[in-house]
């Protein structure tokens, strides 16, 4: 009898309240999933779920039951982790769920070095704007900024961001520049379209305390690449993470504007990974690699 299969088939469909989605994240179909469950069932002499049409719910009985079911399928993990690590080189794919402005600015740079380094390996990129939970969907490793939702997950700060409000010297010549955070509503902004606290731009008043404008956008966009490019074209002014745009300020492609106002908190950056124990090999050497690139960073300190 495959005790594992009835653990798994149980933990993915009281993450995803559905023998459907389990189904789907498994590769199996859903009446293979109910019958594992309703294995496990038998087994224990308890029912873990309440069928409710096409969801289900933990009972009182399932979710006293879940936290052994994960130290169990965890602990399956590490040995497997343990066990690649015996061969004398990394192989396999290490994938990496992050926002494109990271994925450009703070990844690509050193890729081709890493997988020259590690010619076994190779990365897969799921990208998105902020951070949803893919741990299911086969994702290993998440890498976002700013507030995360509660859950289960381990998040480790690898660093942290200042965000700039600025614009092109090309924009500035023609317009004038703000000189308090309320003359923003005269001028040409770009903000982000999904409901966000980046959509709010903190400053600090002259008592020491912040206070948050919300600008009149003209372009929203679900990706700060686009707000670089337009501000970078000297449409308007933006606020945007150091990481993303550090390189452009130094050069002058992009100038601080409201410095006097500039809220001093940075916003931490996260490494995401599903369990709280060993990593797999592959995908510990990523993340090493990572963290050794940001602390060479003089804006991530």
């Amino acid at each position: 009898m495959d005790k594992y299969s009835e653990l798994v088939a149980f933990l993915h469909s009281a993450r995803s309240r559905s023998f459907s989605a389990a189904a789907r994240n498994l590769d199996l179909t859903p009446s293979a999933v109910s019958k594992l469950v309703a294995r496990l069932e038998t087994r224990l002499g308890v029912r873990l779920f309440v069928r409710q049409g096409r969801t289900v719910a933990l009972t009182e009985e399932g979710q006293s039951y879940l936290p052994s079911a994960e130290m169990v399928v965890e602990a399956m993990a590490n040995a497997d982790a343990h066990g690649e690590a015996l061969g004398e080189a990394l192989h396999g794919k290490v994938r990496v769920h992050t926002m494109l402005t990271f994925a450009r600015h703070q990844i690509v740079p050193w890729l081709p070095a890493f997988l020259k380094s590690y010619p076994g390996l190779s990365v897969e990129f799921h990208i998105a704007p902020q951070y949803e939970d893919a741990f299911d969907k086969g994702v290993d490793v998440a890498i976002h900024s700013g507030a995360l939702p509660s859950s289960s997950r381990v998040a480790r700060k690898i660093a942290a961001s200042r965000w700039i409000v600025c614009a092109s010297p090309e924009y500035l010549a023609r317009h004038g520049r703000p000189q308090t955070p309320a003359d923003l509503q005269q001028h040409t902004c770009v903000g982000f379209s999904f409901v966000s606290e980046w959509n709010v731009w903190p400053f600090r008043a002259e008592d020491g305390t912040t206070y948050g404008v919300r600008p009149a956008s003209v372009v929203d966009t679900t990706q700060g690449e686009i707000a670089r490019d337009l501000a970078l074209d000297g449409f308007g002014i933006v606020r945007l993470a150091e990481f993303h745009i550090g390189q452009d300020l130094r050069a002058g492609r992009l100038m601080p504007v409201l410095e006097a106002y500039q809220d001093p908190a940075k916003e931490p950056l996260y490494l995401v990974y599903p369990g709280r124990k060993h990593l797999s090999p592959r995908v510990k050497v990523f993340c090493d690699y990572l963290t050794e690139r940001l602390a060479a960073q003089s804006w991530a300190q």
